[in-house]
């Protein structure tokens, strides 16, 4: 009897989950002495150590509970918010603000890869964007920019790539090369595999309300059976209603539509899927453009935006500006305003997971100045500090599937950190303006 109760008791502890081995390593860097906001929505580590080894953290707590060892490398983050790197998750690495998507595409096309994204990405990561997505680009220039992040040749964000929209067909012949049209289900299907065996992350889809019940299908289908999400346009109501109907995975944007408020069915169709949908609202763009208009044009000469970009670039670009609300991406943005609010409550309230993200790189959206936005018009909608920095770390992280490598400040996660002076849970806006980015372990600005 006693040895069935050895063998049981033996067999139990086998059964329980054993902790997590923590990374090992002789330290490389420490932040020491600031309020440590983890990503995980809890209360901050006043006087906190983040406590890093190569390329990933190896403690983070109070500093009487984490020591750092004599001669490891300190930043002095005294008086400053210490938080996990900032996921953008809908960036547009192709595109730099201009104000007319033809005379871009058709002008500058040839600078995309060597040039353009490059600038692009530099100017996110400094801006403290750690990891984003990019929904819409030419396959193999996004992939060639995030293989160069990769190797350390260039810098930027970790990327998470779609490469081309997939939709009814192209706006413009000039698009064709990022904007592949689908013909029938065999068409998406081998569309969809053209992609995931190119590399990329994710699939794009947009326009659905204007396909076949057959082409969507096929489109979800071979992107899930190979293991990638789909993301989605929710710019119109039936887009919403198609994608929901087969099963996609985000939907992107607040909505075309100038009616004040979401349809019943539409967000009882959420609620059902709460749990398992994530949603992108990219508003701050919105708001921006009558922001940019009214208030202060002077943004349009931020030179933070200007940098490691060629005179021609900035002269053209701030030009095609002149105008940013008599643009015709903006034609129903004064009527659409009203509606943000109450949409982006909605969301909220029906339990769906909100990501942030900003649709960098339309008109006057620039990459150096979007993402602190967005979290920012979060909060003047209602969220907390603490739920917009949650909704640019811990749940892109989740969303992609790696919330052990990204997304918050733990032992093993990527040592992705970011510092600002002052305290951003009462002043977000302090975002605008980050002291000190790291990726990878390594100090980038």
């Amino acid at each position: 009897m006693r040895r069935l109760s050895f063998l049981f008791a033996a067999l139990l502890l086998l059964a329980l989950p054993t902790p997590a081995a923590e990374p090992s390593g002789k330290p490389t860097l420490a932040l020491v002495g600031g309020r440590v906001i983890d990503g995980y929505e809890g209360k901050p580590i006043e006087d906190g150590v983040v406590l890093i080894a190569g390329e990933r953290i190896v403690a983070v707590g109070t500093r009487t509970e984490v020591p750092v060892p004599p001669g490891t490398p300190t930043i002095d983050a005294r008086g400053m918010s210490v938080l996990p790197g900032l996921a953008d998750m809908h960036v547009h690495l192709m595109i730099l603000g201009h104000g007319d998507y033809e005379h871009w595409d058709r002008t500058y096309r040839p600078r995309f890869a060597a040039e353009i994204m490059p600038a692009a990405a530099r100017q996110l990561l400094e801006s403290g964007v750690t990891f984003a997505r990019d929904l819409g680009a030419p396959l193999e220039d996004i992939l060639l920019v995030k293989r160069r992040i990769e190797k350390g040749e260039i810098p930027g964000p970790r990327l998470f790539v779609s490469g081309p929209f997939l939709q009814h067909a192209p706006y413009n012949d000039y698009e064709k090369e990022f904007r592949w049209g689908v013909t029938g289900a065999a068409d998406a299907r081998a569309k969809v595999r053209k992609v995931v065996d190119a590399g990329v992350d994710l699939i794009k889809l947009i326009d659905q309300d204007q396909m076949t019940d057959e082409e969507v299908r096929a489109i979800v289908e071979t992107a899930h059976a190979a293991g990638r999400p789909v993301v989605a346009h929710g710019h119109r109501e039936d887009e919403i209603r198609v994608g929901l109907k087969h099963g996609v995975d985000c939907f992107e944007h607040t909505g075309l539509a100038t009616e004040p408020a979401y349809p019943d069915d539409i967000l009882a169709a959420l609620r059902k899927r709460n749990q398992g949908l994530a949603w992108c609202p990219t508003v701050e763009g919105l708001f921006l453009s009558a922001y940019t208009a009214d208030v202060f044009p002077g943004r349009l000469d931020d030179p933070r935006w200007q940098a490691n970009l060629a005179p021609d670039l900035v002269k053209d670009i701030r030009e095609s500006l002149r105008n940013i609300t008599g643009l015709p991406y903006f034609q129903l943005v004064r009527r659409r305003l009203p509606t943000l609010a109450a949409k982006f409550k909605q969301l909220r309230d029906t339990g769906v997971t909100l990501l942030v993200g900003t649709d960098s790189g339309i008109p006057g959206n620039f990459h150096t100045d979007s993402t602190w936005r967005e979290l920012a018009t979060w909060v003047d909608l209602g969220m907390t500090p603490m739920q917009a920095i949650a909704g640019a770390t811990r749940w892109p992280a989740v969303w992609l599937k790696r919330e052990k490598d990204l997304g918050t400040l733990a032992p093993g996660r990527f040592a992705d950190v970011i510092a600002v002076k002052g305290d951003v849970l009462t002043h977000i806006d302090l975002l605008q303006r980050v002291d000190v980015v790291i990726k990878n372990g390594v100090r980038v600005r």
